[in-house]
């Protein structure tokens, strides 16, 4: 087992701690929740296999799913995501992606920030329509998915920074 795939398990498994064990805990308002656990998705290593992404993201989702009785929203938001990625980073990155020169744990920059910003919007509105599934709650579920959008995003920037290797 080489050092990136055990790097990568240990991340699966302490983003799906620290979700279940803190984060599932937060309710703000009673409708504002955060998601830090896609972080594994968000920075699974762009050059890895992309199939272990999605098969790794369905597993993630599926833990989720288990732990919060959600009966499987949580895991088709991953796919969504772990299916998607590819597509976010051309949107965002451009030719820096084709060359695979891309480090989101580097300074925070535009092109970082829109990834991030893009990704958590995308998980989290399908998310919440998955979760709601009736148009006339269309409010409720453009609310949550801002405000939990939100709130997810300044934790996922803060656990990037907090936990960004030393540069030697």
């Amino acid at each position: 087992m080489n050092s990136a795939m055990l790097f990568n398990s240990a991340r699966f498994i302490l983003l799906l701690a620290a979700q279940v064990i803190i984060f599932n805990n937060f309710n703000l308002f009673g409708f504002v929740n955060p998601y830090p656990y896609i972080l594994f998705i968000i920075l699974y290593p762009v050059n890895g296999n992309r199939y272990a992404l999605i098969l790794s993201s369905f597993f993630l989702g599926l833990m989720m799913d288990l732990f919060c009785n959600s009966g499987g929203v949580h895991a088709a938001a991953c796919l969504i995501l772990a299916y998607f990625r590819t597509y976010i980073f051309k949107f965002s990155f451009g030719l820096s992606y084709e060359y695979q020169t891309v480090r989101l744990n580097d300074v925070l920059t535009p092109e970082r920030f829109s990834f991030i910003l893009i990704a958590v919007v995308l998980h989290h509105i399908t998310l919440f329509v998955l979760e709601v599934f009736a148009f006339e709650f269309i409010w409720d579920i453009i609310l949550r998915t801002i405000f939990s959008t939100l709130f997810t995003l300044l934790l996922c920037i803060l656990i990037i920074y907090l936990i960004k290797p030393s540069k030697r």
